[in-house]
């Protein structure tokens, strides 16, 4: 990842790297020698790496990707000349499959992908505000390998979530922030134009283990979501509909109608039904 960001076209200001309670010094020489920023943060969690770079960025255009990721030359500039108008908060770009190579890769690639097309979406804060009953759709926006914000958004929405994505409750730390920029009055824009490559993991274990903490981090999100803004959809949400969504499911399993989709299904229960739970024990005071 290190290795891909000399060639960017615009040069970021400054590149840091926050080394998230890993062990043994490999990370630390890496960012060195790349001529980075160094940054250690000892309590695991993604958000909580997020935030910890975000405070010290001094940029007014913060981004984001991640260490498995490669990006394209012109990723950077991309991302940052899509802040053309100030009500855009976020800015996401198009992750692209760095290889396809196992049957994991491609099974993810094309039931999970991280691509939302390849056409800009604009996803204004007035639709979010005009669609309150229904569940906004936030996980559309994006993937949060390739993301960028104004730096005035932490000041106004507060910080990402830390009990949300990898090393917490799994995953979705990105799409409840879009949330709650939506909720804020902030516009959020995909540009496909930014392009990074991601590798996806390659064992079918691994894919298991990614698929059961995404839907734990789904679940726990919906919850984040109606604590953060009293959006009653996401209580429906979590408690009704996406029961409902995974009964059918497994009622047609039962029936015997298998399908590829399906082939994660008790993965996804368990690990939805693990999130609401991890929610309740990790619920603000």
């Amino acid at each position: 990842c290190l290795s891909s960001l000399p060639q960017q076209s615009v040069p970021p200001a400054e590149v840091i790297v926050v080394d998230n309670a890993s062990t043994g010094s490999q990370t630390r020489e890496v960012a060195l020698a790349a001529g980075a920023i160094y940054v250690r943060e000892d309590r695991p969690g993604l958000d909580i790496a997020r935030n910890r770079g975000a405070k010290r960025a001094s940029s007014e255009i913060i981004a984001y990707t991640d260490d498995d990721v490669l990006l394209h030359p012109q990723w950077l500039e991309q991302l940052i000349t899509a802040f053309d108008r100030p009500s855009i908060g976020a800015v996401t770009g198009l992750v692209l499959p760095a290889e396809i190579a196992t049957e994991a890769q491609r099974y993810f690639e094309t039931f999970w992908s991280f691509g939302q097309g390849y056409r800009p979406q604009f996803f204004r804060a007035a639709d979010f505000a005009a669609s309150k009953h229904d569940v906004f759709p936030a996980w559309k926006i994006g993937a949060g390998a390739s993301m960028a914000f104004r730096r005035e958004v932490f000041d106004r929405a507060g910080l990402f979530d830390e009990r949300l994505d990898v090393g917490q409750a799994g995953c979705s730390g990105d799409s409840e922030y879009w949330y709650r920029l939506l909720a804020n009055g902030y516009d959020c824009l995909y540009q496909p134009t930014s392009v990074a490559f991601h590798f996806h993991r390659r064992t079918m274990d691994g894919l298991a283990k990614q698929i059961y903490f995404y839907m734990r981090g789904h679940s726990a999100a919906l919850l984040v979501q109606h604590e953060r803004t009293g959006v009653k959809a996401n209580l429906k949400q979590a408690f009704k509909w996406k029961p409902l969504w995974y009964l059918g499911r497994v009622r047609r399993r039962l029936l015997g109608r298998r399908i590829p989709e399906d082939r994660f299904l008790w993965h996804e229960i368990a690990g939805y039904a693990s999130g609401i739970l991890f929610y309740l024990r990790t619920k603000r005071g």
